[in-house]
């Protein structure tokens, strides 16, 4: 090859790479997510990153300034993080973060088994904390049309573990939809796909 023809097509291997790298991704090809957890008031109280990866979505949380114990964390059906706002399905209900929904639950199954049940958090002493894990779900079960929101709740979750002796009826219907995890106390959006 001649030297020309060299330069000519080390040239055009340039500015192919160039108009490569001037591409912005397509915002569905996204394999990680990265999301402010909030309390009611706005305050910035920690951080969720999800990354999806040969087929396991693997998720990171760091938390500061919660109270200490063991903490409800799910995935609610929508991405709205809004305080003092109106369950969806029962505008007469408000209180904080209700615009986010219920719990992921696509199959309607038994809480507990949610898609967007999650494992428990558990902050120390000083507020902080933190939970890594793998996932139920993918990026695009929570990029649906109207997005998902990622909950840190006041209590623990009983995941509607109630042995029949302590209710011999079984659980009842808050256990069985949101495992008595109580109020919302932060909010992160994942933004629709």
């Amino acid at each position: 090859m001649s030297r020309r023809a060299s330069a000519a097509a080390l040239a055009a291997c340039g500015l192919l790479t160039l108009a490569a790298c001037g591409e912005e991704a397509d915002p569905d090809d996204r394999n990680e997510v990265s999301a402010k957890l909030a309390d009611p008031d706005g305050k910035k109280v920690g951080t969720v990153e999800i990354e999806e990866d040969d087929g396991a979505t693997q998720i990171n949380v760091r938390v500061s300034g919660l109270s200490a114990g063991y903490h409800g964390f799910h995935v609610h059906t929508t991405g709205k993080c809004e305080a003092d706002s109106a369950a969806p399905d029962d505008s007469s209900k408000t209180g904080d973060f209700l615009s986010a929904g219920g719990h992921l639950n696509p199959d309607d199954s038994a809480h507990g088994e949610h898609l967007g049940d999650l494992p428990a958090l558990l902050v120390n002493e000083d507020g902080t904390g933190s939970l890594e894990f793998t996932g139920p779900f993918t990026l695009t079960d929570l990029r649906d049309a109207d997005g998902s929101a990622v909950m840190i709740h006041a209590g623990p979750d009983n995941y509607a573990n109630v042995p029949e002796r302590y209710a011999p009826e079984g659980p009842d219907e808050d256990t069985t939809k949101t495992g008595d995890a109580g109020d919302r106390i932060a909010c992160a959006v994942i933004e629709a796909g």
